[in-house]
């Protein structure tokens, strides 16, 4: 093989637009006249002329949850036995999501209290939340607690 003997691979080359009607794509360079498609800087995203657009012609897919997680309290047993020993609530009062508003330990914002098990318990007490971790309620009922869950 020598470099004489080589071919080179021609590829056709691009056609440049807007260099004279004997180009073949001069003067509107193929937009046709007017509109927004024969401006530049233009580009209409999924628009297919009328036509009804792929991503409406296909079906939905997938599951959103209605349950939303913003209007749920999360709490660790680790934070009421915390509130417990700074006495902020007692632990002969039931401990439930209004009290725990009263006292401006949670939000007025949450309409739901869930108690998570990250911690542990040192006293007895009785505690009403609408969900429960299984570890959280374990460790309550072992000291001799109440757990009340409200739907």
């Amino acid at each position: 093989m020598k470099l004489n003997t080589l071919k080179a691979k021609w590829s056709k080359n691009k056609k440049r637009l807007g260099r004279g009607i004997g180009s073949g794509k001069g003067k509107t360079c193929g937009r046709g006249h007017k509109g927004q498609k024969s401006r530049s800087g233009v580009a209409i995203k999924s628009f297919e002329g009328g036509q009804m657009p792929l991503y409406r012609r296909l079906p939905k897919r997938g599951f959103k949850s209605m349950k939303k997680s913003k209007d749920i309290a999360k709490i660790n047993l680790s934070k009421i036995q915390e509130i417990i020993s700074k006495k902020k609530i007692l632990p002969n009062i039931k401990i439930n999501l209004p009290n725990l508003q009263k006292s401006k330990l949670i939000s007025n914002k949450y309409r739901k209290l869930k108690l998570l098990g990250s911690g542990d318990v040192k006293e007895k007490y009785n505690i009403e939340v609408n969900f429960i971790s299984k570890s959280a309620k374990e460790k309550i009922e072992k000291f001799g607690g109440k757990v009340i869950l409200i739907k």
